[in-house]
């Protein structure tokens, strides 16, 4: 174990920099998606819905082997697709139908009274959404991003089954070589744990400072 553990390690980066990249893609689309069921845009609305209902009616595997293996054969462009890509497409997709609905009981818990006064200074509800409701009702779900993005890291592990080399794949090519798979598979399952614990700490802070804010206290 303690030899796998710095060959391993170097694969952090790559499944660290795929959690983020799908994280933040999966939030603005999440946003988007959101904002048009929360405001019931014509056709859009009805779009949205099919979306969030396939990607969370789905299994995410069954998604990244869509991207990877069944795209191409519809859709010629997506042969250059590499693993990479694939995995965060698919993890993007996922999670934004997921956050989406979080994300729209957050705005949907702001206040009723804030859309009436806004209105009543004259503002349009695109105005009021951006300017007034996204932001109290991002506060809101800061502690839940958090927790999705857990989420989203840990499912970095199913890339390797699109033949990327991140911290399971390379544990599953160092077993493949030396049949210690307990040790191979015990120190990606540490190395995962250590991340979670030090994202749930962040967790809690966001949740412990979104409390204060709602009681009136001192900021964090």
């Amino acid at each position: 174990m303690a030899g796998l553990l710095p060959v391993i390690l170097r694969f952090v980066p790559l499944t660290f920099g795929m959690a983020v990249g799908s994280m933040i893609g999966a939030l603005i689309l999440a946003a988007i998606l959101a904002v048009i069921r929360v405001l019931r845009i014509p056709v859009a609305n009805q779009a949205a819905g099919v979306f969030i209902s396939f990607f969370r009616g789905t299994p995410l595997l069954v998604q990244l082997f869509l991207f990877y293996y069944g795209l191409p054969q519809a859709i010629p462009a997506f042969v250059a697709i590499d693993g990479v890509t694939a995995a965060m497409l698919g993890l993007t997709l996922h999670f934004a139908a997921y956050m989406a609905e979080s994300l729209r009981g957050a705005i949907l818990g702001v206040a009723r009274d804030q859309w009436e006064a806004a209105r009543a200074v004259g503002m349009t509800e695109g105005q009021t959404m951006r300017r007034i409701i996204l932001p109290q009702a991002a506060r809101v779900f800061a502690p839940t991003m958090v927790n999705y993005f857990v989420d989203i890291l840990k499912s970095t592990s199913l890339a390797f089954t699109l033949g990327v080399t991140e911290m399971m794949g390379a544990a599953q090519k160092e077993a493949a070589g030396s049949f210690r798979y307990l040790e191979s598979f015990l120190v990606v399952a540490i190395i995962y744990w250590i991340m979670v614990e030090v994202l749930s700490r962040v967790q809690a802070w966001l949740e412990r400072r979104t409390e204060r804010r709602a009681t009136g206290g001192t900021r964090a």
